[in-house]
């Protein structure tokens, strides 16, 4: 017989929420989240934590916890809220139907196309058109579908500028994603690096998925020689942080394209890497949903100030592309951090 569950929805204030959490955790909830509960009004706010930033939540936050059927969800609401002293702002309890889960999380995911002739396709669909390049990718653990517009950005540059036979790096993979793009769209060597073993495991089995031989690893493996193009699509404090490992990976006169930046964090980040690159406008991709991107170049030094060319795009208000070119030939070992 299905099995429903039961959901707890309680708003409390941002000083309150952790200790409710963690106290319905104990209780015995099977999980618990916190969202803002003013979503989906215009007092909204969106906040994108990273690692290094200071924490921050929502004036009122939802917490919402779900329970297996029949537990005594709203004694344990009340003895939680009792026991940290908290007067919830609302609570809502309600049913939780059991559902065909991997037939609904199917649903969600349809074939993506990326550009004139790349698709990302989950393995229960058809590739839409035959002389397509299909990227075969199920969601997973490990962050990239192609549905992210950082993610989506990054696709896009690489089948404009990748050019056939080069060498590609993708820092902090997650499913491997631009790895194995980079390789069907014509890469000679492609690997990726990232400091989640899961996400190393479930890139190499996209790898093998899609038929195309690619290396990941953690970091502390030999990343092999410098790669005429370097992607990293992560955040932007560890892509200050990771600034000189990062352009270390990329050869003198190879390209860097950086994604994952707001549009506030920009200076900072190229400010991480003006030792060795110089940046191009930024690029950014609008329309649909509002995204953030971006992407960098790093061309070859030389002893006159280099020219770059533009990118891609218009910029987006929210987050933006980078494009870069290099001015040193190496990066010094001792500046290299050993993690994020």
């Amino acid at each position: 017989m299905a099995m429903n569950w039961q959901r707890v929805r309680v708003v409390v204030r941002a000083d309150e929420a952790d200790a409710l959490g963690d106290a319905l955790l104990e209780a015995g909830a099977l999980s618990v989240d916190a969202a803002d509960a003013e979503a989906g009004t215009s007092r909204e706010r969106p906040i994108f934590a990273e690692p290094g930033a200071d924490p921050a939540t929502w004036a009122r936050t939802e917490i919402s916890a779900l329970f297996s059927a029949g537990f005594p969800a709203k004694e344990a609401l009340a003895e939680c809220c009792a026991n940290e002293g908290i007067e919830p702002a609302s609570t809502v309890i309600e049913d939780v139907p059991e559902q065909d889960w991997v037939r609904l999380t199917q649903s969600q995911f349809e074939p993506v196309h990326v550009s004139d002739r790349l698709w990302i396709v989950p393995t229960w669909c058809e590739p839409p058109e035959s002389d397509a390049v299909v990227l075969r990718l199920d969601p997973g653990l490990a962050f990239g579908t192609g549905t992210h517009p950082t993610t989506r950005l990054c696709l896009m540059w690489l089948d404009r500028n990748l050019r056939a036979g080069e060498t590609v790096l993708d820092y902090g993979c997650g499913s491997g994603i631009l790895a194995i793009a980079a390789k069907l769209l014509g890469a000679a060597r492609v690997m990726g690096v990232d400091v989640d073993p899961n996400a190393v495991r479930a890139s190499n089995e996209n790898a093998r998925l899609n038929r195309i031989e690619a290396r990941f690893v953690e970091p502390d493996a030999d990343a092999g020689p410098p790669a005429d193009v370097v992607v990293a699509n992560i955040l932007a404090n560890p892509l200050r942080v990771l600034a000189p490992l990062i352009a270390g990976h990329c050869r003198p006169g190879g390209r860097i394209v950086l994604s994952g930046i707001l549009e506030p964090q920009e200076d900072a980040v190229a400010d991480a890497y003006s030792a060795w690159v110089d940046f191009e406008a930024p690029s950014a991709r609008t329309g649909g949903s509002a995204c953030p991107a971006a992407g960098a170049d790093r061309q070859p030094c030389s002893p006159g100030a280099p020219t770059a060319t533009r990118c891609s795009e218009s910029p987006c208000r929210n987050c933006r592309a980078r494009v870069a070119r290099c001015a040193a030939d190496s990066v010094a070992a001792s500046s290299t951090p050993s993690c994020i």
